[in-house]
């Protein structure tokens, strides 16, 4: 399946019903006064997130999305049928914007959160409302509020609560179909991931948390070079990050370096990411040139003040105690947001 992460759409709520101005006229009811019912209201356009979807793929191609109008009134009190709302799904996750404004308009961060982006006209009212002592025949009726048309921006950002970042062949693929059931291309090139992935990771009952893969990040990703810095939103919502490094795919390339280019490429991206926890994870330890760089790493988790995990996830080394940091690192965040949400 194609991955779609972002796509704009053209939407147009439904025009209120007219109201009727007409007058009751029976034979034996010669003085029946104004009739005109009130016009109906038109459709809403509403956006919705669904489990069911899991990319913008199938708004890619259908780009234009139009409610119902409402039903004009009409004579003998009758009221003009509302026009039905129309519901557009997104995968959760989904970021809801103004295309033209760039205005924040909603972000569907769970199952069932919606937003309304083009509310339908409401309905006008007929002459039997218009009814005076001193105006007993009246004309006067109200046209239903027009049509509320604009262009939307669609922008997903997976839910994930750890990040997989590094370099391409840094193992990451390798990685979340060790310590989770998804299924990642895995290949001996660079570039493999073109996509994002998403894993969960169950350490125990009744604790896990979701993992996610992104595409390897490379020095100037920040200007556009590779792929991995067009898919960086997807992990802006992580509650932290596991930096991956490896001996280098590439002879020129070496851990420490890696870690510097990483940490700028993400802070191009957004300061925030920097303010995010880190674990630091040196792969392939079934490489003897792994053994040979471990020294330099460990002084960069100790300047950094950051745990360090020596792994390999071809023989099983030191994956569950991966894991289980993730788990503690996921759960502190967990408890950190919620006691802030109490005390709001």
């Amino acid at each position: 399946m194609k991955f779609v992460d972002e796509v704009s759409i053209y939407v147009r709520s439904g025009k209120g019903g007219d109201g009727c101005a007409s007058f009751l006229r029976e034979k034996f009811n010669p003085f029946g006064g104004p009739n005109g019912g009130d016009g109906g209201n038109g459709g809403s356009v509403i956006i919705r997130a669904e489990e069911r979807y899991n990319t913008l793929l199938h708004l890619q191609f259908r780009q234009h999305h139009r409610a119902q109008h409402g039903q004009d009134g009409m004579s003998k009190q009758m009221y003009g049928r509302w026009g039905d709302d129309l519901h557009i799904p997104v995968p959760v996750g989904t970021v809801v914007s103004d295309a033209e404004t760039s205005e924040l308009l909603g972000d569907l961060n769970e199952v069932g959160a919606e937003v309304v982006v083009a509310r339908g006209g409401k309905g006008g009212r007929g002459n039997m409302h218009f009814k005076s002592s001193t105006n007993q025949a009246p004309k006067r009726r109200e046209l239903g509020q027009p049509v509320v048309e604009k262009r939307i921006r669609l922008t997903l950002k997976l839910i994930a609560d750890v990040g997989l970042v590094g370099f391409p062949n840094a193992g990451k693929s390798t990685l979340i179909s060790r310590i989770s059931a998804a299924k990642p291309k895995i290949a001996e090139y660079p570039f493999t991931t073109l996509t994002p992935n998403l894993g969960i990771v169950s350490t125990e009952t009744g604790r896990s948390f979701c993992v996610a893969d992104i595409p390897g990040l490379i020095e100037g990703a920040s200007e556009g070079v590779g792929l991995g810095h067009r898919f960086l939103r997807h992990v802006e919502r992580v509650s932290g990050f596991a930096v991956l490094l490896d001996v280098g795919f590439e002879a020129s390339r070496h851990p420490v370096t890696d870690y510097e280019i990483l940490m700028r490429e993400l802070e191009a991206y957004s300061p925030e990411m920097l303010d995010k926890p880190k674990v630091l994870v040196l792969t392939k330890a079934d490489l003897p040139d792994t053994e040979a760089a471990l020294e330099e790493v460990q002084e960069i988790a100790e300047r950094e003040g950051i745990p360090l995990f020596v792994i390999s996830s071809v023989r099983g080394d030191g994956l569950d105690e991966l894991c289980y940091a993730l788990q503690d690192l996921v759960d502190e965040q967990r408890s950190k947001l919620f006691e802030s949400s109490e005390s709001t």
